[in-house]
């Protein structure tokens, strides 16, 4: 059985320097906008995923939320599962523990991914 390499996506160089808000409908480089560009067909497809963060301005916590917590909303993942597959990478201990709470909270919050 051949071993699947998991995907890798860096923010700075795939996506934008400048994360915007929650949503498509308020500005470009939104967090719905990657979550549906980057996480959701592999995740739906059984990969892991990787997600380096640096290399950018800063990050929302709208737009964190939407793009992690909203791909565990978005799938109906399991949070064990989702903390699995869908991994961050950066020098910013907070950017890190927020992604893990976002999707450990992702099932609490179910509006957040209603426009």
């Amino acid at each position: 059985m051949t071993k699947i390499e998991p995907i890798r996506v860096n923010v700075a160089r795939q996506f934008t320097k400048l994360p915007g808000a929650r949503y498509i409908k308020l500005g470009p480089f939104s967090g719905q906008e990657f979550r549906e560009k980057f996480l959701i067909e592999p995740l739906r497809q059984g990969n892991t995923v990787i997600v380096e963060l640096d290399g950018v301005r800063g990050y929302g916590s709208s737009f964190l939320d939407e793009a992690f917590g909203g791909a565990v909303r978005e799938l109906d993942l399991d949070i064990e599962d989702a903390l699995r597959r869908l991994r961050v990478e950066t020098t910013v201990k907070s950017w890190q523990l927020d992604v893990e709470e976002y999707i450990r909270t992702a099932k609490n919050n179910p509006s957040s991914t209603r426009t």
